[in-house]
């Protein structure tokens, strides 16, 4: 079978990369079988915005997998959506994906909302997007009364086209009654805002019939706009009409008519501002008026419009950059000029991103005891903010886990356990958009399974890349290992290449590479094997191409293609002319090598090829055809040269050699070179490498050489025509041995373990070793000491380690490669340094300054270079809240901690809490880990302002007092001294009264005002008070009630009988209820009697609609599909098809394709792709019920989400 090339394989850098981070990557690229228990994972899910069809069915999507398992819930706009209690409501078995029946009954607006679905299992719990569901919209344009404009050749013009706002958004086009395409140019152009413009008028431009038409696709729907009649008039025509009507003398000028520089119709003034997100498509937009027309030129200043990324439309009037990013933000101005002036624009655009990914977090298998983290990075601008929930809720109320640690964008864990496994979600928002990602954390312990199917057959043609499969699974992640034969030994990598996912690469097979290869997966728990079997193919070849033909006309041609090929392969050959299949003439045909064409005319020439498949390969030669007219005497065989022969060296030398040898025939076209290649059947049997290249005068080739090679040579010939076939190979030559004169390059020294040196470096290959026995001495000594150098000759690898060193110390290293023959040149010397250990010595005189209620500074002393034991990362400070100086409880707090890179001996604490005991110690860190904690000091933030109080209200409301009632302040920030109450009254025209304050003890909670003034309104102005200063204030208002008579006699005591209240009857809802409904029942009765009064009767306004008919409401003639008279019940009626147009007016998508519809039964017409209607209207208008004006419906006001919630 044949194999797909896999990605080069991955190589780490030479950075210490972290462990932990590292198994993540690792665990996270394997796929948990379905057979094991896991958290649920979505696979599919309707779009964020999702815009549906309101004649069809609503189907959100929502897909998950998981072991067991998953359930599905549904919330609809932040509550659950109980699918149960809506009949026509019903979720797909096995499936989270919901189906709402609305075309029984029901209508799509009821289901507008805010969806979102929830997968769940016993390991968690995954949630989708949320899903924003709004119907499409396709309104009708608002009747108005269109004027004809009647203007004088040369003035500009614009017609405005102000389409209904639909969902999605309509495309706008401009035709005529006969629904073709208005003409578009420099002059008259088409606006983004679907306006048309004229930068001047002429005479042609007079016409009755410029419609505006709003296709919305979503609903397969147009709307057309009242025809808008325009008059171009000369100026010897407008002074006439003017003379005719009026009594004086005066005459239209010329003025209108006359030359002028530019101006811009769109956008107005000197500058104008756009704003346009990542990745959308930005469109700009001038036009300009003016006589002659102006053309439109843009450029960015301050640099360059991207070449690749930018088009021009609209006769370039729009400029649009595709796939906008933030690098486009700038200035850009566009110049409209003409001959007599020009002018410009400045458009700052500005270029927003909603988020997108820089790493999105990946899923997580772990086994029990393990290590992991969950990476969350994204980008954006504004930059987004990340948010992290468990199981569909946010982390900060999940049920707490000893084993997750959350450190901004990243969740680390530690020492998990299965009940660790979870489904965590990522969000990043910011205004414009929100990204959400499901990650799970699933914690297993399971032995080593390999994937792939066993004893799988893989065939390979020889000198290409083999790919042998091993898929596997395990927790811990196994280790794999591949080994060739029964008892072959593990493969190497210097051999083979090992891909992350278990495949084995052999990166050039030969035929010694067929046999079996035996992949085995090992952890904790086990060991699990599979088969796997290499056969190498021998590569098809042509040995006897096609050859280049000029033929005369009426001749025989015949093209030979001879191929050869693995005997355990089938070929199939195939001809082809001119890359296509052969003309169907009985002229072509073609037998086993052989393409041969009789009675050859002039349509014959071109280029012939011959392709050779397998099921492995496939290889083509072509060759060209001239026919030419017949002449007496044979014409001239221009061809490419024949091959070159009798190949012959001499003088051979250790380093050269002289090659000769005899050209073929140059078949009448000059040789103009010859190539000459050499194979090294030592080191790279079967390849041929390009030598050098001599004039096509010269027979002889002085040939430089390496050692230890045997050189084979073959030489080409080329002419105008091309070239020609190799030469038979040369003789073997084999140079002399020779010491090397290179060494290995990317020599390096890393520590791996305290007391270790690892010297790496990349070995020379087999042509570059000038001799057998190769092998490299490795040298090392200690930089700063008086050592002699210590080395050691190893075998041809790529590393050595060094044991017993000191704990990082700087080593002078230097590898000199060597063969049978001798040594290479004196290496190069490069530093390295033996392994880090952790640091010994804590930091010391750590000191604290507190700068405010929530920043603190920390000092510290350097520790000493020789104890940090390794490259100094930096240092570390963990701190955390020990207690609370107000309630002096002792609780513990989550450590945080702060790292500050380098050698940097201070650093500034923020996000401190006031009022609050804190404790930190510091910590050194270098490339192994931390050094011991310093001493914990410990320090105390002062007393801040205190919050609002959590709530205020107004009860028990009486004639002359109100009662307040609040909670204290959720965040004191230290000891309250007291509250402060202002309060005002409010009079019936809004106006503030006098203000009056209170101060209140701290330790109240409720406080009665008396004395106040009988149904008045007051407001409230509430807040505490520490030693540090008043906090935000609450605010809240009330009423005093009123007595029933109006008037409360002022003896009254608290302890008399009071009597009977009631608020004013003006301010009850009941009453205002029934105002309304006796104003409506009112408006009704005269809306009646006005219809019955001018029943049956026509009226001016009708009959001048009668006499200027509207082509968008007039019926169609039977006889000449002309349009008929006025009816008023088809007011407001859109274009249609048939009686099958749906009750809600809208044309079902199986009922049209994209077309203008008519008020026929049959429709012959349709539109091109480009929006012009083709054909024309015919058939019998079907009476329909009058229907109401659509032109009033409005999109749901509801708003795709910019952030997740």
């Amino acid at each position: 079978m044949q194999l797909k090339i896999m990605p080069k394989k991955k190589r780490l850098s030479a950075g210490r990369v972290p462990l932990i981070l590292f198994l993540c990557q690792m665990i996270s690229a394997l796929e948990v079988p379905l057979d094991l228990v896991q958290p649920p994972t979505i696979t599919q899910q309707s779009p964020k915005d999702y815009i549906i069809d309101p004649r069809e069915n609503i189907v959100i999507q929502c897909e998950a997998k998981g072991k067991p398992p998953p359930s599905f819930s549904w919330t609809r706009n932040g509550t659950h959506f109980d699918t149960d209690k809506d009949p026509l409501v019903t979720m797909k078995p096995g499936s989270g994906t919901l189906v709402i029946n609305i075309m029984s009954e029901g209508k799509a607006e009821t289901y507008e909302g805010v969806y979102q679905c929830t997968a769940r299992n016993e390991r968690g719990a995954a949630i989708s997007n949320n899903i924003v569901v709004r119907p499409s919209r396709s309104p009708l344009w608002t009747k108005e009364k269109l004027e004809p404009i009647t203007l004088q050749s040369g003035q500009s013009l614009v017609l405005p086209c102000r389409p209904p706002i639909g969902l999605p958004p309509p495309i706008i086009f401009w035709m005529d009654n006969s629904f073709q395409r208005l003409p578009q140019s420099e002059r008259v152009s088409q606006g983004l805002n679907g306006d048309l413009y004229f930068s001047n008028v002429l005479p042609e431009d007079t016409r009755e019939d410029y419609i505006c038409y709003a296709r919305f696709n979503h609903t397969q729907t147009i709307q057309q706009k009242q025809p808008i009649s325009v008059k171009v008039v000369s100026v010897d025509e407008l002074n006439d009409t003017i003379a005719a009507n009026l009594s004086d003398t005066e005459v239209y000028g010329a003025k209108s008519n006359r030359e002028r520089p530019p101006t811009f119709l769109t956008p107005e003034g000197n500058t104008s501002n756009k704003e346009e997100l990542r990745g959308n498509v930005l469109s700009l937009e001038c036009i300009a008026e003016g006589l002659p027309t102006p053309l439109i030129y843009w450029m960015k200043e301050e640099g360059t419009l991207p070449f690749n990324r930018t088009c021009y439309r609209n006769f370039q009037k729009t400029l649009q950059i595709l796939q906008v990013s933030e690098a486009d933000s700038g200035n850009y101005r566009c110049i409209a000029k003409n001959a007599l002036g020009a002018i410009h624009h400045t458009i700052s655009v500005t270029v927003k991103a909603a988020p997108y990914w820089i790493t999105a977090p990946q899923n997580l298998v772990l086994s029990p005891g393990e290590d992991g983290a969950l990476i969350c990075r994204a980008n954006g601008n504004p930059k987004p903010s990340i948010s992290w929930l468990a199981n569909g809720v946010p982390i900060e109320i999940a049920p707490d886990d000893p084993s997750r640690k959350i450190d901004g964008d990243t969740i680390i864990f530690s020492n998990v356990q299965e009940r660790s496994s979870a489904v965590y979600q990522c969000n990043a928002s910011n205004e414009y958009g929100y990204l959400l990602a499901n990650a799970f954390v699933n914690v297993l312990a399971e032995p080593p399974r390999i994937l792939t199917s066993a004893n799988t057959l893989y065939q390979v043609i020889a000198n290409r890349p083999a790919l042998l499969d091993c898929a596997f699974f395990g927790s811990p992640l196994p280790t794999i290992e591949w080994f060739k034969g029964a008892k072959g030994s593990a493969l190497r990598e210097d051999i083979y290449v090992l891909h992350d996912n278990g495949t084995l690469e052999i990166p050039v097979a030969q035929k010694d590479s067929t046999g079996t290869y035996t992949c085995v997966a090992r952890n904790k728990l086990g060991m699990a094997k599979n088969e796997a079997h290499l056969e190498i193919k021998d590569p098809t070849r042509i040995i006897k191409q096609p050859e280049f033909s000029v033929v005369q006309r009426g001749s025989t041609v015949s093209f030979e293609c001879k191929v050869k090929h693995d005997h355990t392969l089938i070929p199939t050959v195939l001809w082809l002319k001119d890359k296509g299949e052969l003309p169907s003439d009985g002229r072509f045909t073609v037998d086993k090598d052989h393409l041969v064409v009789t009675d050859v005319s002039d349509d014959d020439s071109g280029t012939y090829t011959c392709v050779a498949n397998t099921t492995l390969d496939n290889v083509s030669a072509s060759a060209g055809l001239i026919v030419v007219a017949p002449t007496p005497t044979p014409a001239p065989i221009y061809d490419v040269p024949n091959p070159p022969f009798d190949l012959e060296l001499t003088d051979q030398l250790d380093k050269s050699v002289q090659l000769s040898w005899t050209p073929g025939d140059d078949n009448n076209s000059p040789i103009t070179k010859f190539i000459i290649e050499y194979e090294d059947a030592m080191h790279e049997a079967g390849l041929w490498h390009h030598q050098t290249e001599v004039p096509g005068t010269q027979t002889t080739a002085q040939l430089k050489l390496s050692p230890f090679v045997i050189y084979s040579f073959r030489v080409m010939a080329e002419n105008s025509l091309g070239r020609s076939l190799p030469s038979e190979r040369s003789e073997q030559y084999l140079t002399k041995a020779a010491e090397p004169d290179k060494n290995p390059t990317t020599v390096e020294g890393l520590g791996s373990e305290p007391d270790n040196l690892v010297i790496t470096w990349k070995p020379l290959n087999g042509f570059e070793s000038n001799g057998p026995g190769l092998q490299y001495k490795v040298s090392w000594r200690q930089k700063d000491g008086d050592d002699e150098w210590t080395s050691v000759v190893v075998a041809n690898v790529s590393k050595y380690i060094v044991s017993g060193t000191p704990t990082f110390v700087p080593y002078l290293i230097k590898v000199q490669a060597l063969n049978d023959v001798g040594f290479a040149p004196e290496p190069a010397v490069v530093m390295g340094h033996s392994g880090e250990d952790l640091p010994m010595v804590a930091p010391g005189n750590v000191q604290v300054t507190v700068v405010n209620s929530t920043l603190a500074e920390v000092h510290w002393d350097a520790v000493p270079l020789k104890s940090i034991r390794g490259h100094l990362q930096g240092y570390r400070i963990y701190y955390w809240k020990a207690q609370s100086s107000s309630k002096r409880n002792r609780r513990h707090i989550e450590k945080k901690i702060l790292t500050f890179q380098g050698s940097k001996t201070h650093g500034m604490l923020p996000g401190l809490e006031p009022f609050s005991n804190y404790t930190l110690n510091v910590r050194v860190v270098n490339g192994k880990g931390e050094g011991p904690a310093s001493p914990d000091r410990v320090f105390g933030t002062p007393e801040g302002v205190p919050s609002a109080p959590s709530s205020l209200k107004i009860i028990n409301p009486t004639l002359d007092s109100l009662t307040l009632e609040w909670d204290p302040p959720s965040h004191p920030n230290g000891i309250l001294t007291e509250y402060i109450l202002k309060y005002q009254p409010i009079n019936s025209t809004h106006e503030l009264g006098p203000l009056v304050d209170l101060k209140i003890p701290a330790n109240k909670t409720r406080w009665t005002l008396k004395n106040l003034n009988f149904s008045t309104r007051y407001k409230f102005y509430f807040n505490a008070q520490t030693s540090a200063g008043s906090g935000s204030q609450i605010t809240e208002e009330g009423v005093t009630t009123v007595d029933e008579a109006g008037i409360l006699p002022p003896d009254v005591g608290a302890g008399k009988a009071m009597a009977s209240r009631q608020v004013d009857i003006a301010t009850q809802g009941w009453f205002i209820g029934l105002m309304c409904a006796v104003a409506l029942l009112i408006l009704i009765l005269l809306i009646v009697c006005f219809i019955r009064r001018n029943k049956g009767g026509k009226y001016p306004v009708k009959e001048k609609e009668d006499a200027h008919a509207d082509p968008e409401i007039q019926p169609m003639k039977e006889d000449d599909g002309t349009f008929g008279e006025y009816s008023d019940a088809e007011d407001h009626k859109p274009l249609k098809k048939g009686s099958r147009t749906p009750s809600d007016r809208t044309v079902k998508k199986e009922d049209s394709d994209d077309s203008l519809v008519d008020y026929g039964e049959g429709v012959n017409g349709q539109f091109n792709e480009d929006g012009s209607f083709i054909g024309q209207y015919s058939g019998k208008k079907e009476k329909e019920p009058a229907e109401g004006n659509e032109s009033s419906e409005a999109p749901s006001p509801v708003n795709a989400m910019n952030s997740f919630v």
